[in-house]
């Protein structure tokens, strides 16, 4: 039976993968910012799969102590961590670089990007002393390459993100470590529309080709959680939205309308 630990788990696509590892008879540590979303979302979990295969942990992931008590409650709970996934992540309105606050700059920069180095430390360490375990991290846009304007300091955290776990594919590679990375593609959660929480009319405009390429939670995070209680090798990289897909979605969105943001 695997453990499972899940930064920023209480909502979107933490929350999905965190029901789906359980659904599949996975331990799981879920962790947030809020004590009170963290033990609601133990208590749902718990009432819907199996109250003693699911725990939680609060903290910030911008402070290592912080993700050191997240380890230190599933190893409790469960005797090891198999799986540690860094999925917490925030991101900011559209907005052009010289137009984001500095305090949203590095909140952006200390949650995406240092938030997941100090999460790989303790992992990695804790892993290394258990003598096992699998790292994740969570890509997103930036991760390829691609540059998007509005969107720019998120995308150079996730660009960043993407040479940190190349980098600690190859420190681990001699160690019972492994680390992998997952791309879930565009998934439509409040993480997208709170971008656009200033600009309605841009997120009008920008429905169509969310509704093209975008996908739900309940669609994504079943896929990728079978892909990493599968995988077995370090450096994978499981991407959702290929290249393919994405020109197999505009070839066929004339005939195949979508409507991501109605429930």
């Amino acid at each position: 039976m695997k453990s499972v630990v899940i930064t920023g788990s209480t909502r979107g696509i933490g929350y999905g993968l965190a029901e789906q590892f359980l659904a599949r008879g996975c331990q799981v540590t879920i962790n947030g910012r809020s004590a009170s979303g963290v033990d609601e979302k133990v208590t749902t979990l718990g009432e819907k799969h199996s109250a003693d295969k699911v725990t939680g942990q609060t903290g910030d992931v911008t402070k290592p102590e912080d993700h050191q008590a997240v380890w230190d409650t599933a190893v409790a709970k469960f005797g090891k961590v198999d799986i540690w996934i860094n999925n917490a992540g925030i991101g900011h309105p559209m907005l052009m670089v010289w137009e984001i606050p500095a305090e949203l700059v590095n909140r952006v920069v200390d949650i995406d990007l240092k938030g997941v180095i100090f999460g790989s430390q303790i992992a990695i360490r804790g892993m290394q002393q258990q003598g096992f375990g699998h790292l994740y991290n969570m890509e997103g846009f930036g991760s390829n390459g691609r540059t998007r304007p509005g969107i720019s300091v998120y995308g150079t955290t996730k660009a960043g993100l993407r040479f940190l776990t190349q980098s600690l594919t190859a420190e681990t590679k001699d160690t019972a470590v492994k680390v992998s990375a997952l791309s879930p593609g565009i998934v439509i959660t409040e993480f997208i529309t709170d971008q656009y929480k200033d600009d309605p009319q841009g997120l009008e405009d920008a429905k169509r080709i969310f509704n093209i390429l975008g996908d739900r939670v309940e669609t994504v995070t079943p896929w990728l959680v079978d892909k990493v209680l599968s995988n077995d090798k370090s450096g994978a990289r499981f991407e959702w939205l290929t290249s393919r897909k994405i020109t197999w979605r505009f070839l066929t969105a004339r005939f195949n309308k979508r409507d991501l943001f109605t429930e």
